[in-house]
């Protein structure tokens, strides 16, 4: 069940140039009060898990394809991506926190479009990072150029 919605002014689902776009998750106020976001503003940054709403369930991918159709790049199962067609329909992105003011939570850099059902927030703690070398293939550096 979704705890709020982002509001933003990007509706298209065109995957790149997130970066500059900022949005706004509101809190579901009849679940929630402005004490569920006390002391989430000493946080730089959050973790912000939401549903792929406006994936078709017909348009889901359970196995291998070329990343984003390009034929470039080596064919990766559904889980070794992070395409929003995936069985679940789940986003996980990374963001900046700008303020916190009532219900509403302003941030930077999520991608997620306008009216995205927003299923939990999350403080980004260092410490919840890759402790190690992070080791990705090739084709991903030219897959996120220009997607923040």
């Amino acid at each position: 069940m979704p705890i709020g919605r982002v509001h933003s002014d990007r509706s298209d689902l065109s995957d790149d140039y997130w970066g500059d776009i900022t949005s706004v998750i509101r809190l579901d106020g009849r679940r929630f009060g402005p004490e569920a976001l006390l002391g989430l503003d000493s946080f730089s940054h959050l973790e912000v898990v939401f549903h792929f709403h406006r994936v078709a369930p017909e348009k889901i991918h359970t196995g291998a394809r070329h990343p984003r159709g390009n034929p470039d790049w080596p064919r990766a199962g559904i889980f070794a991506q992070r395409a929003k067609n995936r069985p679940n329909r789940i986003g996980v992105s990374r963001c900046k926190l700008l303020k916190v003011d009532g219900l509403d939570v302003h941030v930077r850099g999520l991608d997620a479009v306008d009216g995205t059902p927003v299923l939990d927030i999350k403080p980004y703690l260092t410490q919840f990072g890759p402790r190690e070398e992070v080791v990705q293939p090739a084709w991903v550096d030219d897959l996120m150029r220009d997607y923040y």
